[in-house]
């Protein structure tokens, strides 16, 4: 993942913050325009963010009417510092779905394998890809 952006949206003073376990709190905006927000493990490879999901679950149901997410997080080690992500759905990846899910258990659980007997059907896997539009960072 060690991944430099590729544009200003993503500073480098933070980009660190995807390498690290931090837990990304994603928010949706549902039918109703309520907010819904959910932790995820994210992964930054210095275009797009991505984050591994299932169909039918809210926060699919909710990007696929309204496009708009904001993911956040904060740094391990040092709660002051963070990154607030703001951007747009660009697409949902079925391809290597499942691949990305190991990729991030071995970075946040030291697992190669991320345990599929909760997984639900896996061809229902998928993961979100989100273009940074605008950034705000602390620390």
């Amino acid at each position: 993942m060690d991944a430099e952006p590729t544009t200003d949206v993503i500073p480098g003073s933070h980009v660190d913050l995807f390498d690290l376990p931090a837990v990304w709190h994603v928010a949706t905006i549902g039918n109703s325009g309520e907010p819904q927000v959910s932790p995820v493990w994210a992964a930054f490879d210095g275009t797009y963010v991505r984050f591994p999901h299932a169909e039918g679950r809210q926060k699919w149901r909710n990007l696929c009417a309204d496009d708009r997410v904001a993911l956040s997080a904060t740094d391990p080690s040092n709660p002051e510092r963070y990154l607030e992500v703001r951007g747009r759905l660009v697409g949902w990846e079925y391809d290597g779905a499942l691949e990305l899910l190991d990729q991030l258990a071995m970075s946040y659980r030291g697992e190669e394998i991320f345990p599929r007997d909760h997984l639900g059907p896996l061809s229902e896997r998928c993961t979100a890809v989100i273009e940074p539009l605008y950034c705000t960072t602390l620390g």
